[in-house]
């Protein structure tokens, strides 16, 4: 009897070991459809995936205000949005960072860093970082190009933005744009996925 109550705290164990593996890494890669999602803005409104159903598709940009990336890669984060929404490409940020290991992410934070640069596209939070970890996002930034399809968004490329995460006057390769330009013009992307360059995302747990 004791031998079989052993037997059975381990498997007991070994299976909550298990899954909890497969939870902390399950992600989406190159042609896995993405499930909706609901995410509240800076703005105050609440903002899902699947409002964008009328666009070819969506740049999703993992981001925070904190890490010194992402301040980097803010006004080329812009620019993004500026030269593909019109194109059917609209610029998504979310926010993934546990504002109590990193209080400049917090929410209010966010608002500000929205306003001071006048974000005219989705900042989200994240608040129980369940986005991210459903996307496998690991840093700010993080970008995900989804492209849409007749059975939902389909992602298409995954990494980072470009080549020069230091200078944008030295840039040679935009990931970015070189993913949505080929989707734009029914091409195959030369390169679907890069290393994200950024800072970790501080998890809560």
């Amino acid at each position: 009897m004791v031998t079989l109550m052993k037997y059975t705290k381990r498997t007991f164990l070994l299976l909550w070991l298990v899954f909890l593996f497969a939870w902390k890494t399950s992600s989406y890669d190159i042609g896995d459809i993405v499930a909706d999602f609901t995410l509240k803005n800076v703005d105050g409104k609440m903002i899902s995936l699947y409002d964008y159903k009328s666009a070819q598709g969506v740049i999703v940009i993992f981001d925070c205000n904190t890490c010194p990336y992402s301040r980097i890669y803010n006004d080329r984060i812009i620019n993004l949005h500026q030269k593909f929404v019109l194109k059917g490409f609209p610029v998504i940020t979310i926010n993934p960072n546990s504002p109590t290991l990193s209080p400049g992410d917090s929410f209010d934070e966010m608002v500000a860093r929205a306003n001071s640069k006048g974000y005219t596209f989705p900042y989200l939070v994240d608040e129980h970082q369940e986005v991210a970890r459903s996307f496998g996002a690991s840093n700010t930034p993080h970008v995900f190009v989804l492209k849409k399809e007749s059975q939902g968004f389909k992602v298409a490329y995954i990494g980072t933005i470009d080549n020069n995460s230091r200078d944008a006057s030295a840039v040679t390769k935009n990931y970015v744009e070189d993913a949505v330009n080929a989707l734009l013009e029914n091409r195959t992307i030369a390169m679907t996925r890069t290393k994200a360059i950024g800072c970790g995302i501080k998890w809560s747990n």
